[in-house]
C-alpha cells in the first residue's frame, strides 16, 4: 500500500512536537495535526504561564518581606493586568522561538490545522474550516494531551469558574479566591495569588495537600503556606456552589465530623485533576483500546494496534512535560528506528514549584515499604547548607532512601529553595546506579545548594561508623580522642 506519510502525529503539545521533530530528523515523511495552536498545555495553560505568575508573585513577596534581608519592607502598587500581560508576552516568546509552525516546516514537517478522526488504522480524516479530507500513514502517534476535570459538584455547571486553561488570561485579581483541589497546580496557584494580594481558601478532599509527595515534607510545606495566611480545609468535600449576585458561595462538609459550612468568594478555581483528550478521535474505528484513564499502551508506547502509538497525558499516568517528551522518544524510536526502547517508569522525577519547592526522584518511602525493601533514610537540613543560610532560605530538608550496605540510592525527596534544580543530580545517580559513596566522594562547588546533596550523601559514611572501628583505630595509631556518640540515629555532621 502506498501511504501519504510515514508518520502522522496527532497533537502539537510537548509530546507531539518532540515526536514530529524526531520522526522527521530520522528521514520519515511526517505530518503534525493540531486542532488549535502548537505549544499545547505547557506553553499556553501549564508550565510556562504558571512559572511566569510564580515569579511575579515571588518578587512581590520579596518586596513585602525585604526586612528579612536587612532592607525595608515595601508594598508595591501594581495593576494585575500588567502581570497577565507579561505572562502573555512570555508565552508568545516561547511560541515564536520553539513552537511556531515555521520551525517545524523547515524540518520538512507538514503542519496541519484540523481535527483528526481515525477512519481505520491506516486512514485519518482531517476536519477543518476548509472541509474534510483523508490522509494515510504507515504509523501514527496520538499525543492529544488532557483537559481539566469538572468535579461532580452540585451547581458547578451554573457557575463561572476558572481552571488552568483560562485563569492566566484574567486581568483582575480576585479579592477572595476559593481553590478546589490541593494538588500541584492548585497549590502553586494558591500561593501565587495569595502573594499577589488575594485572600485564598483551599479545599482538599484528602487529609493532606500534594498527596503523591512525601508526607513529612508536604506537612512542612503546608506549615509554611499557613504562615502566609492561606486558609486550608483538608479532609473536606465541596458539596455545592452557587452564584449570588457578583459573588459565589461554596458549601462544604468535613469528611470526618460531617460538619457543614459555607464561604462567600469572588472567584473559584477548580483544580481537581485531568482527563485524557480522546473524544472524537475515532479510536473504536481504529481498533485502539482505551479506558477512562486514557489510551492503553505497552512499555514501548504501542497501543493495541500495531502501527499506532500514544504518548503524553492521553496515555500517561505521569502528567509531566518531561515525561511526555520521554514517551515521545520511546514511541518514535520503536516506530521509525525499530529500536526496542522501553519506558523508564521507575526513574520518575517531578517538582512542585511552590516556595519552598518540593521535588521527588525514584521510589517513594511508601513504595519501598509496600515492597518490603530494606533501606535507610539519610537526612540533611537546609539549615546546614551555607548557601541557604546566606540566602535566608534555611527552611527545608533532603531525604534520601538508600541501601545501608553499599549506598545504592532508591529514591529522594527534597523540600527547599531550588529543590527542582537539586533533584536532577539524584535522578542521574539513581538511573546510572551512582551510590551515596560516589556522590560523597565527588567534589561539589561551595557555596551552592547542590552541595547539600553531597552533605546528604556524607550521612551514609557517618552511619557506617561504629564504636568498634574507632576503638580499633585508637589502638593501632594511639589516638587519644573521646569516642563518638553514635546513639542518635538523626545525628548530622
Amino acid at each position: 500500500m502506498k501511504y501519504d506519510y510515514d508518520m502522522v502525529v496527532i497533537g502539537g503539545g510537548a509530546a507531539g512536537l518532540t515526536a514530529s521533530g524526531m520522526a522527521a530528523s530520522f528521514g520519515a515523511k511526517t505530518a503534525m495535526v493540531e486542532a488549535k495552536v502548537l505549544g499545547g498545555d505547557c506553553t499556553w495553560y501549564g508550565c510556562v504561564p504558571s512559572k511566569a505568575l510564580i515569579k511575579s508573585a515571588k518578587v512581590r513577596h520579596f518586596m513585602n518581606t525585604a526586612s528579612k534581608f536587612g532592607l525595608s519592607d515595601v508594598t508595591p502598587e501594581y495593576d494585575f493586568a500588567r502581570v497577565t500581560r507579561r505572562i502573555k508576552e512570555i508565552q508568545d516568546s516561547v511560541y515564536e522561538e520553539a513552537d511556531h509552525p515555521d520551525i517545524f516546516k523547515k524540518m520538512g514537517i507538514d503542519v496541519i490545522t484540523a481535527k483528526a478522526k481515525f477512519v481505520d488504522k491506516k486512514n485519518l480524516m482531517l476536519i477543518s474550516d476548509d472541509g474534510e479530507r483523508k490522509i494515510t500513514s504507515r504509523y501514527f502517534v496520538i499525543a492529544t494531551g488532557s483537559s481539566p476535570v469538572t468535579p461532580p459538584i452540585e451547581g458547578i455547571s451554573n457557575v463561572k469558574y476558572y481552571t488552568n486553561e483560562n485563569i492566566f488570561k484574567e486581568k483582575k485579581l480576585p479579592p477572595k479566591l476559593a481553590v478546589i483541589g490541593g494538588g500541584p497546580i492548585g497549590i502553586e496557584l494558591t500561593q501565587s495569588f495569595q502573594r499577589l494580594g488575594s485572600d485564598v481558601t483551599v479545599f482538599e478532599f484528602s487529609d493532606m495537600i500534594l498527596p503523591k509527595d512525601n508526607r513529612e515534607l508536604a506537612e512542612m510545606l503546608l506549615s509554611k503556606l499557613i504562615e502566609e495566611e492561606i486558609n486550608f480545609h483538608l479532609n473536606t468535600q465541596v458539596t455545592k456552589v452557587e452564584s449570588i449576585g457578583d459573588n459565589k458561595v461554596v458549601h462544604f462538609k468535613n469528611n470526618k465530623s460531617g460538619d457543614t459550612s459555607s464561604i462567600t468568594v469572588d472567584e473559584i478555581l477548580v483544580s481537581t485533576g485531568r482527563k485524557p483528550n480522546i473524544d472524537g478521535l475515532g479510536l473504536d474505528e481504529a481498533g485502539v483500546e482505551f479506558a477512562k484513564q486514557g489510551i492503553k499502551i505497552d512499555n514501548k508506547c504501542r497501543t493495541t494496534v500495531n502501527n499506532i502509538f500514544a504518548c503524553g497525558d492521553v496515555a500517561g499516568s505521569f502528567q509531566f512535560t518531561h515525561y511526555a517528551e520521554h514517551m515521545a522518544k520511546v514511541a518514535v524510536s520503536n516506530a521509525i528506528l525499530k529500536l526496542p526502547m522501553k519506558l523508564d517508569s521507575k526513574n520518575i522525577v517531578w517538582c512542585t514549584y511552590t516556595d519552598p519547592e518540593l521535588s521527588h526522584a525514584g521510589a517513594s518511602e511508601e513504595e519501598l515499604k509496600k515492597k518490603n525493601v530494606s533501606y535507610e533514610t539519610y537526612k540533611f537540613p537546609f539549615s546546614k547548607i551555607d548557601r541557604a543560610i546566606t540566602d535566608s532560605d534555611e527552611f527545608g530538608l533532603i531525604k534520601v532512601y538508600a541501601k545501608k550496605f553499599n549506598g545504592k540510592i532508591y529514591g529522594v525527596d527534597i523540600l527547599g529553595a531550588n529543590a527542582g534544580e537539586m533533584i536532577g543530580e539524584f535522578a542521574l545517580a539513581i538511573r546510572n546506579k551512582v551510590t551515596l559513596k560516589n556522590l560523597a566522594d565527588t567534589i561539589h562547588p561551595y557555596p551552592t545548594y547542590v552541595l547539600g546533596n553531597r552533605r546528604a550523601a556524607d550521612q551514609w559514611y557517618i552511619k557506617k561508623q561504629s564504636v568498634f572501628f574507632v576503638k580499633l583505630l585508637q589502638k593501632i595509631f594511639g589516638y587519644k580522642g573521646s569516642l563518638p556518640d553514635l546513639s542518635d540515629p538523626e545525628r548530622i555532621v
